[in-house]
């Protein structure tokens, strides 16, 4: 799949802020909430779950 101008922009957000970068690529959906428990856990695990739903969708 390729990368989009856009996505540039979703992967510096989920850098920041994880639940963010998955909410500008999913929305308000389960893979949001399970971003923010992960990020509540750590923040590592939390931008490991943004790259891969940005990379996935």
């Amino acid at each position: 799949m390729a990368l989009t101008f856009s996505d540039i922009f979703k992967f510096i957000a989920a850098v920041i802020l994880p639940p963010l970068g998955v909410f500008l690529e999913r929305g308000c959906t389960q893979d949001l909430c399970i971003n923010i428990l992960l990020t509540c856990l750590g923040w590592i695990p939390g931008v490991i779950h943004a790259f891969y739903i940005i990379l996935k969708y």
